[in-house]
């Protein structure tokens, strides 16, 4: 599953009229993929773009939500542009051109950075509640039974891949917790929120409706809990500024002083949704 790196965004207006469009009888569909490539002259020339000596697979998708030209960089290497609703694939092909030197230093980081373990056996080391924690035998005399900070579990096979029992159990955990936490700070601070589930995001840490339904990834188990709680406020300051506009941040840093420091949490630990 592709990780996603978020760029700080280009303010660029989106140019293409919308009135020829309307005129047109064509309204674009909420999200189209339009491979593309950029060689060294700015001519198509395959599906990539020159980012210092490297070669980068080029991807652009027209989303009519989005208000920016938003840039991301992929573990396996490829970018993508997000083109907002209004906006040219030649702005968007700009725009990533412009950003080659980041992509070309996230591309360093990406390949400098140490893989997470595919299996988790007896002495792996992972993150749970914000702290690095390490698989143990427990002392049961037959092997069976796993430790993790306080937690244990019982597993067929001690010396086999613990990961699937140990995320079924991060997850039961995060079920218990996060949705009675999310509704602990709604009522602290007034909001009307109808449901919270807790999902297997692959590239999101949660998300909201304007119908007062929240959604957390379980994986949030594993951060912080100044972390934990400044996601979930988030989402919830979204059931009254479905943006991110500067009256949205206000209110995210009334609630949560201290938000900067958690986004920076979250975006260096991006690897967790993988």
């Amino acid at each position: 599953m592709e990780a996603i790196l978020r760029f700080a965004c280009l303010q660029i207006p989106a140019r293409l009229s919308e009135a020829v469009r309307n005129q047109r009888g064509q309204r674009p569909p909420r999200q189209i993929e339009l491979p593309f490539c950029l060689a060294p002259s700015g001519a198509p020339a395959g599906h990539w773009l020159v980012a210092g000596a490297r070669r980068v697979p080029l991807r652009l998708a027209r989303n009519r939500r989005a208000r920016r030209y938003i840039l991301r960089l992929g573990a396996d290497g490829s970018a993508r542009v997000t083109v907002p609703r209004g906006g040219t694939v030649a702005e968007a092909v700009q725009f990533a051109q412009r950003n080659a030197a980041w992509i070309e230093k996230e591309l360093l980081r990406l390949a400098t950075r140490s893989p997470r373990p595919r299996a988790w056996l007896l002495g792996t080391e992972f993150l749970f509640r914000g702290q690095l924690v390490r698989l143990e035998a427990g002392a049961d005399g037959q092997g069976g039974l796993v430790c993790f900070g306080q937690e244990s579990l019982h597993v067929p096979d001690a010396a086999a891949d613990l990961r699937p029992a140990v995320e079924r159990r991060l997850r039961a955990l995060a079920a218990e917790e996060l949705p009675a936490r999310a509704l602990e700070l709604a009522a602290g601070h007034v909001f009307a929120v109808r449901r919270v589930s807790v999902r297997n995001q692959r590239s999101r840490w949660g998300s909201c409706s304007r119908r007062g339904a929240v959604s957390l990834n379980w994986r949030l188990v594993q951060a912080p809990p100044l972390v934990r709680d400044y996601l979930i406020l988030h989402e919830l300051v979204h059931l009254r500024e479905m943006n991110h506009s500067s009256r949205f941040w206000r209110e995210v840093a009334r609630l949560c002083p201290e938000f900067a420091n958690a986004r920076r949490w979250l975006k260096d630990h991006s690897e967790l949704l993988r």
